[in-house]
């Protein structure tokens, strides 16, 4: 704990307490979390990218004596503290009462190739990791002992910027590990831990990092090291970065090198999840670890290796998470004698027919055949893997595959606006959040007075369209665009017209242009004199994505029509942040993938917490969330395989619910200056999709349906340990 206590030590006497906060994240779903470090220095928060442990070493003595001499912020940290010490050394919980062969000794072994904790550990890109962020948050508030096995990236995923043409550019800059929020691992010697992994014939040292995230524990492995070569320490420098091979070492590294570190900590787990097939070689070295232990036969210890895992697909489509035989036999020539088997019995084992090895090597298929429960992330997600995988249990009809579904939520604690729980509080009462799952709670959100929502909704769209305006004139300032240009900034956006919002990951299939496929019909919408519309995108494309950069090019392009300038408006360089300011401000959002290729989703289950309608298309979570007339539009109808008609039929839809039912419901105002009929659909989509879109729920049925050893309903309702 190195780092905590320099940091302690530099704080004055009163305020010390502070740095137990800055390591440990539970502080960013806290009630508090937006005052009780921004206080300090709001500007410096702003810069330091909401990163506390660069706040307090950045912000100057005196500006913390200050503090410790004002009794209200005192007050505050007391509070906090006295919170944060009983939520962690809370017993009675919810997981401790329901999977008590879950102990503290024996935790959940929990693998993700990325985790988005928060905006300022930048390891994450996109939903998989936020996900993975929630799910931990989530183990810790319901007492799930729980740790993450991930990568820390020196250089994160690329940092976004878009040149005068509109063009995508990369930004890799070094992370300061020092000046974050986690800590190295070491021995009882205050020696750091390491473990060694053999990748392609050449062994790679590899440290440990700690964060902490409420009672959760995240470890990420880091080859940035003086005794490895250029190429190893390079492993772990960017997320999704480098060619193929460069991603094989990644999922080595995480698989093998995960279970290694578990080892060198002293940590047996009672099961090892694996979120999506990158850490899928873990299962290799359970497997060897247990022959080394037993003596067995690799074909005797499969069903032991069953017992200890599970898996979690997200990818809806059978192509992808491939290698090739050659590929395969360069990284683990030397590892499969290891396991006792021959090239052919190895490479049998990630084919779909075990007697033709030559085969591409399949991840999936390695996760399937070696673990005990597998699902999908959504209802849908769950049948189309069963139809994608029906071939491997040939035996199976289609429903009868062994590949069940949880469908994905979100952390509700994190992602409420604090004005949003400050209404829930006052009229679903305190705790509220402690009980996510419980509809007759949720029900009481028709309680709330129209004129309260109204308003406070109205204050977070105004802080939106503010923000947005402040970024888009950085971004054109960076860009040495015209005086002209970056005044105009001032006329961006209208907080009193219809937002819609729409950020994600740039790619072809999620159809990011499709609002804009008849440019001049959606001009026309915009531009409406009584019933204006205004849109607000973010999102990045994979770098070697040159088709989702030119969507964002032609995103850019249109939004500098005469017709558009106004209206439409881009957020460079995404991150969580920005997400948090999206999904609690805009009115409508927006989702237009294809059908199917979206596993679940969950950015519009963090805008229907706020109050926020959807408009979606029929894919992942909101074939189960939608409810026809109460909670938001459906897009379009499924077609037979025919894209470019899908597209217009799917384009028209938009444009007529815009025009015919959105718009006009919105603008339907009462004397009072309210739409009743707004208020009413968001009060349902709050009441409707809450209580069953969130992470408690996602991981009390991963507890009861995938950890423990007979699948059970739950005994008794799923409670959070949340400290008031």
């Amino acid at each position: 704990m190195e780092s905590i206590s320099r940091l302690r030590a530099k704080l004055p006497d009163p305020m010390r307490r502070l740095a137990d906060f800055a390591y440990n994240y539970w502080w960013s779903w806290t009630p508090d979390r937006v005052a009780l470090f921004s206080a300090i220095d709001p500007g410096l928060w702003q810069c330091c990218r909401h990163n506390p442990v660069a706040l307090l070493e950045s912000v100057s003595h005196e500006r913390l004596w200050q503090l410790a001499e004002d009794p209200h912020y005192l007050k505050r940290l007391y509070r906090l503290s006295h919170q944060l010490d009983c939520y962690l050394n809370e017993d009675n919980t919810w997981a401790s009462r329901v999977a008590p062969m879950i102990p503290p000794e024996h935790p959940v072994a929990y693998f993700c190739i990325e985790f988005g904790i928060h905006e300022s550990i930048p390891i994450y890109c996109g939903g998989l990791g936020v996900l993975a962020g929630g799910h931990l948050k989530s183990a810790s508030d319901l007492g799930l002992p729980m740790v993450g096995i991930g990568l820390l990236y020196k250089q994160g995923y690329f940092r976004q910027w878009l040149n005068r043409s509109g063009w995508q550019e990369a930004d890799y800059v070094d992370l300061d590990f020092s000046q974050l929020p986690m800590e190295k691992v070491c021995n009882e010697y205050g020696q750091p831990i390491t473990v060694k992994v053999n990748i392609r014939q050449r062994l790679v040292k590899v440290q440990v990092w700690q964060i902490q995230v409420g009672r959760s524990v995240l470890y990420l492995l880091d080859t940035d090291l003086p005794e490895n070569d250029a190429a190893a320490r390079a492993l772990t420098g960017r997320l999704y970065g480098g060619d193929l091979d460069t991603q094989m070492a990644q999922e080595v590294l995480l698989g093998i090198g995960g279970v290694r570190v578990l080892q060198a900590l002293g940590i047996e787990p009672s099961i090892y999840h694996l979120n999506e097939v990158h850490a899928v070689f873990a299962l290799l070295e359970i497997a060897l670890q247990t022959r080394e232990e037993t003596g067995q036969s690799f074909e005797q210890i499969q069903a032991l290796v069953r017992d200890l895992t599970v898996f979690t697909t997200h990818t809806p489509v059978p192509v992808g998470n491939v290698f090739s035989a050659e590929l395969m036999t360069d990284f683990f020539a030397h590892y499969w004698p290891q396991l006792g088997l021959t090239r052919e019995e190895f490479l049998a084992l990630g084919a779909r027919q075990p007697d033709q090895p030559w085969e591409p090597f399949s991840l999936v298929i390695l996760a399937l055949r070696l673990t005990r429960a597998a699902n999908g992330v959504s209802r849908q997600h769950g049948h189309v893997s069963r139809q994608m995988w029906q071939a491997l249990y040939p035996n199976r009809p289609v429903e009868a595959v062994p590949i069940g579904h949880i469908t994905n939520g979100i952390h509700v604690r994190t992602w409420v606006a604090p004005l949003m729980a400050d209404l829930y509080e006052d009229y679903l009462g305190r705790g509220w959040s402690t009980q996510l799952t419980n509809t007759e709670l949720w029900n009481r959100v028709e309680e709330i007075p129209n004129e309260a929502l109204w308003h406070r909704h109205s204050i977070l769209k105004a802080r939106l369209v503010a923000y947005t305006r402040d970024r888009v004139r950085q971004a054109r300032e960076a860009r040495g665009e015209a005086d002209d240009d970056i005044n105009a900034v001032g006329r961006l956006l209208d907080p009193q017209v219809l937002t819609i919002g729409f950020a994600r990951r740039f790619s072809a299939y999620k159809r990011s242009d499709l609002i804009f496929r008849d440019l001049q019909r959606m001009s026309r919408i915009l531009a409406h004199s009584k019933r204006p519309i205004q849109i607000i995108l973010a999102g990045k494309a994979h770098p070697d994505d040159h088709q989702g950069k030119r969507i964002i090019q032609r995103l850019m392009e249109w939004s500098r029509h005469p017709d558009l300038r106004d209206r439409v408006a881009f957020i460079e360089d995404y991150d969580l942040y920005t997400t948090k300011l999206m999904v609690q401000g805009v009115d409508l959002w927006l989702n237009t993938c294809r059908r199917t290729f979206e596993a679940s989703g969950t950015s519009g289950q963090k805008a229907a917490l706020n109050g926020v309608l959807n408009l979606s298309v029929q894919s992942g979570w909101w074939c189960e969330g939608y409810q026809a007339g109460i909670n938001g539009w459906e897009i379009g109808e499924a077609l037979p395989d025919d894209r470019e008609r899908q597209d217009a039929v799917d384009a028209e839809s938009l444009y007529t619910l815009l025009e015919r039912d959105i718009a006009r419901l919105y603008y339907s105002r009462d004397r009072a200056g309210l739409s009743r009929g707004w208020l009413r659909m968001m009060k349902a989509s709050i009441r409707t999709i809450t209580p069953r879109f969130n992470t408690d729920r996602m991981v009390a049925e991963y507890v009861t349906q995938m950890y423990l050893p007979q699948p059970t309903e739950p005994p008794e309702p799923v409670l959070a340990s949340v400290i008031a």
